[in-house]
């Protein structure tokens, strides 16, 4: 069992704590029921999925702004949060609006999924006003009640925005959080260094120079960005390395541009900054992002590492591969590093195999700017509208020119063993008029492209059957013609252009 080299230092509602002597691999949500008691932090799946153990996390940006976030305390881990505030629902004593509007709007029975109601909420509130139901279930959507129902649940968020942000925030602490978050300091070093020594099972070097080299000595070491995929390896499948590469302390790794050409996205980007820099690309994107995981898992989780870890289900490779997105992957070499750059398409080559030789790892991934003219849409189809794991999901992108379609990419997710491209259906449409017989020939043509598996999220001919309909709901919210059409995967109406005008 790995065990932390140095101490980890943070504050936990209001008061500073130094943990030695755990293993690395201990949680957060572990830690603040066994060790420090906070037994109102409740654990319900151990997966991140039903945000009962729902915290805040406040941390200091590097350009002095206080960042706060709901976060899954659950496969959290402990040392990554060093230099952090920890609020948790004792923290709030019983007087914040959120926790009174949930008594007074009855949105409370067994009590058991409340704390993390109270803290999500929190979390939403402190950095703006929640106006509508539809903020409010974005705000809740990582959190599961299995009592009262989530009527009275958004009533009491609305109820409690109201009381918030009744005049303008001011200056200090985040709205309706402690005062001790607004003192909160920059981190300090923390538990991280170049050179742990070969008994540390714990290593958060600073530079990507040493991430190289212990991959390079460590090739069996596991790569810790967000950890909201590895965290439950460790909760549900008991599993635990001889020795962790944390990523969350190489500064170079949280930097984002937008450059001229491309978008450039480090390894421990989260989820939720990474969708962010995209949007102003690609606005259309926003409700399919709205259904990747939860708040609380956006701002733990990353981008490449959704990436890394390569699942056929995983939602960010076919909207990245449809945009002919790229991989920069580097690793040691025997005078310096090596780089190269990979087609995010090919780096996937069968089922948790990928192109990457021993010791290699994605660094970055970059992302084309949008092209004039391009068209992007981007479905997912799950059992659960919010926080759950995808049964299809496609993504087209396309140019349209003299009246044809051309540059067509379409990319599938829980088709196949691996998210990849369908070349049989994109051939279907390039060149073809945009006329929907040709997206009906395009979802017709997935059969040669995919033999899905029947699993418990869907069968071989549903999957089939659903894609095809979706490639035809995207000629509807393209080409045709003006007014709603029906939702084909529970999305609503979809707002169509008239012919020509863009979507």
């Amino acid at each position: 069992m790995s065990c932390l080299p140095q101490p980890v230092r943070f504050t936990v509602d209001g008061q500073p704590v130094c943990v030695t002597g755990l293993p690395a691999s201990t949680t957060l949500l572990e830690w603040l029921r066994l060790h420090h008691r906070a037994t109102g932090t409740k654990e319900g799946c151990a997966e991140g999925d039903c945000g009962a153990c729902t915290v805040v996390l406040a941390r200091r940006e590097a350009d002095g702004r206080l960042r706060v976030e709901p976060c899954n305390a659950c496969i959290r881990l402990l040392p990554t949060v060093a230099g952090c505030g920890v609020l948790t629902v004792a923290g709030l004593h019983g007087d914040h609006a959120t926790q009174q509007a949930m008594v007074a709007h009855h949105g409370s029975q067994c009590g058991f999924c409340t704390p993390g109601f109270v803290m999500a909420g929190a979390a939403r509130l402190a950095v703006g006003p929640v106006a509508s139901d539809a903020q409010a279930c974005e705000a809740l959507a990582g959190n599961l009640c299995r009592c009262t129902g989530y009527r009275p649940i958004i009533a009491a968020l609305r109820a409690a925005s109201a009381v918030l942000h009744r005049s303008p925030a001011g200056c200090g602490a985040p709205v309706g959080l402690p005062d001790w978050l607004a003192r909160l300091p920059p981190p300090a070093a923390g538990p991280a260094q170049d050179d742990p020594g070969d008994a540390a099972g714990w290593f958060a070097p600073r530079t990507p120079e040493a991430v190289d080299a212990r991959l390079a000595q460590w090739p069996d070491a596991w790569l810790l960005a967000g950890g909201t995929d590895i965290g439950l390896w460790v909760t549900k499948q008991l599993r635990e390395p001889a020795r962790w590469i944390w990523l969350g302390a190489v500064d170079a790794l949280h930097e984002r541009s937008r450059g001229a050409t491309h978008h450039e996205i480090g390894a421990a980007v989260s989820l939720a900054d990474a969708f962010a820099l995209l949007d102003a690309d690609y606005p259309e994107l926003a409700g399919y992002w709205s259904r990747f995981a939860s708040p609380a898992i956006r701002a733990s989780g990353t981008l490449v590492g959704n990436l890394a870890n390569g699942s056929p289900i995983g939602d960010g490779a076919p909207v990245l591969i449809a945009l002919g997105a790229e991989v920069l992957l580097r690793r040691a070499g025997p005078d310096g590093t090596l780089r190269r750059t990979l087609p995010l398409a090919d780096l996937y080559v069968d089922y948790r195999r990928q192109s990457r030789v021993p010791g290699e790892w994605i660094e970055r991934v970059r992302v084309p700017r949008r092209a004039p003219g391009l068209r992007l849409a981007a479905h997912k189809l799950s059992k659960r509208f919010e926080q759950d794991i995808s049964a299809v999901s496609l993504v087209v992108a396309l140019h349209e020119a003299g009246g044809r379609l051309a540059d067509v990419r379409i990319a599938c997710g829980g088709m196949a063993g691996v998210v990849r491209r369908a070349p049989a259906a994109e051939a279907a449409l390039d060149g073809a008029a945009p006329e929907r017989a040709a997206f009906e020939r395009a979802g017709a043509a997935l059969g040669a492209d995919f033999s899905p598996l029947d699993d418990l999220r869907a069968t071989r001919d549903y999957r089939l059957e659903a894609a095809a309909g979706l490639l035809v709901r995207t000629w509807h919210q393209w080409f045709g013609g003006p007014g709603p059409v029906a939702s084909l995967d529970g999305l609503g109406p979809v707002a169509t252009a008239a012919p020509g005008e863009a979507p």
